[in-house]
């Protein structure tokens, strides 16, 4: 079974969207498991203090390594990785998302304030990880969306094993637009060809498609395709 555990000073938030749908379904079935830990459990004042002002002085608040250190302890140690949500950690892509969903699971530590005290990082090996180029409230979100992710692509999650082979991202391109009934929308047509019933030509189109759609929205990951650098159309 792939294992989710997650830390947080909010456990009340999970699984929220990770018990709905595919997920949830999932969840229910026991394909996967989440085990949600309080931070604040750890605390060792009455006041359940897990945070406290930054060395050097400066704005907000710091999450206390002893506190978190307890925490991570707490937890089954095993071959997962232990990740730190962080908006300075490496992107999240979906080769890594690949990766981690063929593993045992993962051990995700969310962030809060101002950041973590960094020698709780380095003395629990903590790998961070981030979501994309923008700051939210906490790690909390950016774990779900890392545990959907992931849970999306175990064996029998979603319906159709090739569901997950030709999508965004998949051999590094993006998805071919979609397109069902009615035949006409608005004056708007289904492109003749994926009516025409010739495989060959359905798959020729869908990843032309596919590479145009991805030289024009995201250069940048046509140009680690074939080292070519690639302007966006205009």
């Amino acid at each position: 079974m792939w294992r989710a555990s997650v830390l947080s000073i909010f456990p009340e938030m999970f699984p929220g969207p990770l018990g709905l749908s595919l997920a949830g379904k999932a969840l229910a079935a026991g394909a996967w498991s989440l085990h949600v830990v309080d931070i604040r459990n750890f605390a060792a004042d009455k006041h359940r203090t897990v945070d406290d002002t930054p060395a050097g002085g400066g704005p907000g608040m710091v999450m206390k390594a002893d506190v978190l250190a307890r925490a991570i302890d707490a937890v089954p140690q095993d071959d997962r990785p232990h990740m730190l949500m962080s908006p300075r950690g490496a992107t999240l892509t979906q080769a890594r998302v690949e990766a981690l969903a063929t593993g045992p699971g993962v051990i995700l530590v969310c962030g809060r304030f101002e950041g973590v005290d960094e020698r709780v990082i380095a003395a629990r090996s903590l790998e961070e990880v981030s979501v994309g180029d923008y700051v939210l409230s906490g790690g909390e979100i950016a774990a779900m969306a890392l545990i959907d992710a992931c849970v999306r692509l175990l064996p029998g999650v979603m319906g159709a094993a090739a569901s997950g082979a030709e999508e965004s991202f998949s051999d590094n391109l993006l998805e071919y637009p979609q397109y069902t009934r009615p035949q006409v929308f608005e004056g708007r047509p289904i492109p003749d060809v994926l009516l025409s019933g010739d495989h060959a030509k359905i798959a020729a189109w869908r990843r032309a498609e596919a590479e145009r759609l991805t030289k024009e929205r995201r250069p940048d990951l046509w140009v680690s395709r074939d080292g070519k650098v690639t302007k966006p159309a205009r």
